[in-house]
């Protein structure tokens, strides 16, 4: 029978619940613990695929095609574990299923209430990642402790317990321990309060993770333990790390978080192997050198909306053993701005996907700069077709050549709808989602960095090249260097006589680990390097 955490948080948001909860997982695992992670968000979207990134920041997207809170790519670069559609559910997720059900007739009749067909559907999605190949499933709850909306989601974890058993079930709460810098003092007041919301309610947390700018001390230790009920040894400090995310698991192990988790729950674990990860902040913490690789993009301006694209390039640079210092340019400011001022001692150029027309002229113009300064280049969904815009207009000189989703009546549509994206009248989870295979071209830039002829990646898109004009690009020179089984779609394209211009239409950053960049983004940061 498979075991629970839950980790709720409190105070504020932002706190990071969800490296908390993937660095949980990462320590766990590493001591031989067969994990899966989930998120429970609490809003009423059904998925956040149709939600502005300026307001959730990125869509993750796993294996299966499901579009997911940007806390599943924590999860997977820190456990190596893929999630799935039964990894994060919403609040609209739940109703909707409730609703069905109720216009189905299921329930008899019967009133439906929050108590207990709102939570016993919550406790039933808790449960479709239990199995009997896992020990330990780890949930995250959106929100802070004390939301409206969050309310049914505690509710049902307090019933887990009594349903499960004691033994079974573990409440861990991430909450903030001030630094009034006035004062020189540390303050426990907000972590008491927000303990007795949760234990209002009916939860009383085991493990208590305080986040902190400055180490809590002894004493604050002491005080929050006797005040929130809780071993002194069960309070955890999550100070702000130095350096990067990736040192939290360690941080969390120094204090033996692993081992009063396994002791709370009766895991049987064996010894931490920390080997490949210890190696990887040793390079991380100490490279030899630096690069500096500007991402244009139309989100910039939110950190949360490329954090894909920014692990992946810190990623990149773990293997390549330096420091990639990102240059984050918005892309509407390109277009009537000086280029050789905004990319000067820039030695990559990153293009990242989005949707609509706002900045993709500023884009098509940061894709000609790289193509006829021969900067090293990386183009990702959007990127790419930004890519072949620029190549039919400059090249081809077919002046007004565009995408379909920007100009329905352009003489040259260069990228257009996919033929089973033109029926769809939907927004939410219609689009070509998912892992997909492609087959690469021997010889290839692309290949030459997978080091295997036949991969799969991500995607998430509408529209592709157009293959009416696949014959002139490639007597122009272009290199449509990964294909579709089938070869009727291009995935991955590159130009022959340049030093690394590689563009993708699939999302290969998210599949990038610490202790396994992704090839496409290693070897463009490894090109980059030598600039």
């Amino acid at each position: 029978m498979s075991k629970y955490i839950f980790i709720t948080g409190g105070v504020i948001s932002s706190l990071g619940k969800g490296i908390t909860a993937a660095s949980i997982g990462a320590i766990l695992k590493r001591r031989g613990c067969r994990i899966r992670l989930q998120k429970f968000d609490p809003y009423i979207n059904v998925d956040p695929g149709t939600m502005n990134p300026f307001q959730h920041g990125e869509v993750y997207v796993t294996e299966d095609g499901t579009e997911t809170d940007l806390d599943l790519g924590h999860y997977e670069r820190y456990t190596g574990q893929q999630t799935g559609r039964d990894s994060n559910f919403t609040s609209g997720q739940i109703y909707a299923s409730i609703i069905e059900k109720e216009r189905r007739g299921d329930f008899l009749g019967g009133t439906v209430q929050v108590v207990p067909h709102v939570t016993h559907e919550i406790k039933t999605c808790v449960r479709k990642l239990s199995a009997e190949d896992v020990d330990v499933v780890i949930s995250e709850i959106g929100g802070t402790v004390g939301d409206i909306e969050g309310l049914p989601f505690l509710e049902a974890i307090r019933q887990m317990r009594h349903d499960e058993g004691r033994g079974n079930v573990l409440y861990i709460h991430l909450t903030l321990v001030p630094y009034i810098r006035a004062a020189g003092e540390i303050k426990t007041k907000p972590t008491q309060q927000s303990v007795g919301k949760l234990r209002e309610i009916g939860i009383q947390p085991d493990i208590l993770i305080c986040r902190s700018e400055v180490s809590i001390g002894d004493e604050a230790r002491r005080k929050i333990a006797l005040f929130c009920n809780v071993d002194e040894a069960s309070v955890i400090e999550e100070k702000d790390v130095e350096h990067s995310i990736y040192e939290i698991p360690k941080l969390l192990m120094q204090q033996r978080l692993d081992e009063i988790i396994a002791r709370d729950l009766q895991l049987n674990v064996g010894p931490p192997e920390m080997e490949d990860w210890e190696d990887m902040l040793e390079r991380l913490l100490h490279p030899s050198d630096k690069v500096r690789i500007a991402v244009v993009g139309k989100y910039i301006r939110l950190q949360d909306a490329y954090k894909s694209i920014y692990e992946a390039l810190t990623h990149a640079g773990i293997a390549n053993h330096v420091q990639v210092d990102v240059v984050r340019l918005e892309a509407e400011e390109l277009i009537q701005g000086d280029l050789e001022e905004q990319f000067k001692d820039v030695q990559g150029i990153l293009v990242p996907g989005g949707f609509g027309t706002r900045g993709v002229e500023g884009k098509i113009k940061a894709v000609q700069y790289a193509r006829e300064r021969s900067i090293p280049f990386l183009g990702i969904c959007l990127g790419m077709q930004c890519a072949v815009i620029e190549f039919a207009r400059s090249v081809l000189r077919w002046e007004k050549a565009n995408s379909a989703e920007f100009e329905l009546d352009t003489p040259y549509p260069v990228i257009a709808l996919l033929d089973e994206q033109r029926r769809l009248t939907a927004m939410g989870g219609t689009m070509r989602l998912g892992a997909y295979p492609g087959i690469l071209v021997l010889g290839s830039k692309a290949m030459a960095a997978y080091g295997a002829q036949e991969i799969t990646e991500r995607h998430r898109h509408r529209y592709e090249f157009n293959n009416d004009f696949r014959e002139a690009f490639e007597s122009a020179g272009m290199l449509f260097s990964g294909l579709s089984p089938d070869g009727k779609l291009v995935e991955i394209l590159e130009l022959k006589d340049h030093p690394w211009f590689v563009a993708t239409q699939a999302h290969p950053e998210f599949k990038s680990r610490p202790t396994e960049a992704h090839p496409l983004f290693r070897e463009f940061v490894s090109v980059s390097r030598g600039i």
